[in-house]
């Protein structure tokens, strides 16, 4: 399924997959959206599936966040990987 990113101000809406195939498009929303917005939330409730590729970029967009001292939210029930992924970082 291809990639649908809606977006209300700072609150963005992820619909479909997140993958190596079309990463460009995510990159090509949150390309420098610090310097837009202080706070951005990410739903990804709508999410069907993320692969790696997916995954880090969404880590590359957190790390930014804490970088630039700017807050990332990332709300509702999707990827399970992302899920293990920042929970794993947590536990260590």
């Amino acid at each position: 399924m291809a990639l649908e990113i809606l977006n209300d101000h700072y609150y963005y809406k992820i619909y479909g997959n997140l993958d190596r195939e079309n990463l460009h498009i995510f990159d090509d929303v949150f390309h420098n959206i610090f310097d837009k917005f202080d706070r951005v939330v990410i739903n990804i409730e709508e999410l069907d599936g993320i692969d790696l590729n997916g995954v880090k970029a969404i880590v590359k967009l957190h790390n930014e966040s804490l970088h630039r001292h700017k807050k990332l939210a990332i709300v509702g029930y999707g990827a399970k990987d992302l899920y293990n992924h920042f929970h794993s970082n947590d536990a260590a």
